[in-house]
């Protein structure tokens, strides 16, 4: 039988195959490589040395290994490493490689259910956008930026990718290709942030230009498309020269175009739609952090809702 680390490279050729994202074989190979090393360091070279107890060992190592910096590894690096390997195990027995499989009952780690760590407020959301100097072509394309980012909620990588083609002027819509799991959608984008998207392509965007133009929607200073980091860097730089009191860049636009809608009456599925989530239960975080149908229930039935203002009280 061939040792795991052959193993490993055949099911990662297999995955590529299968038209895998490069961002998901790079992870993938990074996941499997850790295992297969840890497994080699303890003498388990053949996959059906692979057993419950081995997996189960693995994922203790995980749950104490330590980083550089004296912090745990989080739950979802340690799925990662763990989802990768039941794939693997499975892609094992599939292939004929094992007769079964042994992470059939490898469980992974709880998820913890965090709220996002901040949302903008609708002037908030305002004071950032103006923080662009709109009166040169660099400024006119981040403004636009900020207002599609803001409008639709679309990540960041999926902003990267747009192409001169993907904007519908006349249906008002946004062709998204690729996003999350290779998954296309067309999402709707507002007549402001459309109108700065039209402003910028009229009058900015041939400034930055170089032949031959491949169609990038959005380019860098030296014409390239732009880097999903730096246009975090680009973001933050904006959200913190607004001075608001609050941290975040391009997923902070998202969580407050979820948030915001949700309070203004939207369907949870049409969040749904427009953010891309494959998992309804995945959108279902932002139901958590608006509070407005709260508060007015909160206001109708509460008892102390009768009580004077904190401005007629009598000390």
């Amino acid at each position: 039988m061939p040792e795991i680390r052959e193993l490993v490279q055949k099911h990662l050729a297999a995955l590529e195959s299968a038209a895998y994202s490069p961002h998901t074989l790079r992870n993938r190979k990074s996941c499997l490589g850790h295992f297969s090393a840890w497994c080699e360091d303890r003498g388990i070279e053949k996959a059906a040395d692979i057993s419950l107890p081995v997996l189960e060992a693995y994922r203790a190592t995980l749950f104490h290994y330590r980083q550089s910096n004296g912090k745990p590894l989080g739950w979802g690096a340690q799925a990662q490493k763990l989802i990768a390997i039941k794939s693997f195990m499975k892609w094992l027995v599939r292939t004929h490689q094992l007769p079964f499989n042994p992470a059939t009952e490898l469980e992974l780690p709880r998820k913890a259910h965090h709220l996002p760590g901040a949302v903008l407020t609708i002037s908030e959301a305002e004071r950032v956008l103006a923080q662009p100097d709109v009166k040169t072509p660099l400024g006119i394309r981040d403004r636009a930026i900020l207002e599609a980012l803001y409008s639709t909620g679309i990540r960041r990588t999926e902003l990267t990718r747009l192409r001169l083609c993907d904007v519908d002027a006349e249906r008002g819509s946004l062709f998204v290709r690729e996003g999350k799991g290779k998954r296309d959608r067309v999402i709707p984008i507002g007549e402001r942030a459309l109108a700065w998207v039209n402003l910028y392509q009229r009058d900015a965007r041939m400034q930055f230009v170089v032949p031959p133009d491949r169609g990038i929607l959005f380019l860098s200073q030296r014409g390239r498309k732009i880097r999903a980091n730096r246009l975090s860097e680009l973001v933050r730089g904006y959200v913190k020269a607004a001075d608001i009191g609050k941290r975040g860049s391009c997923h902070l636009f998202r969580h407050t175009m979820a948030t915001l809608m949700l309070e203004g009456g939207a369907d949870i599925r049409d969040i749904q739609e427009m953010l891309g989530h494959a998992q309804l239960s995945t959108t279902q975080i932002y139901t958590r952090v608006s509070v407005a149908r709260l508060k007015q229930v909160h206001n109708r039935t509460h008892p102390a809702r009768l009580t004077k203002t904190v401005g007629e009280l009598s000390i």
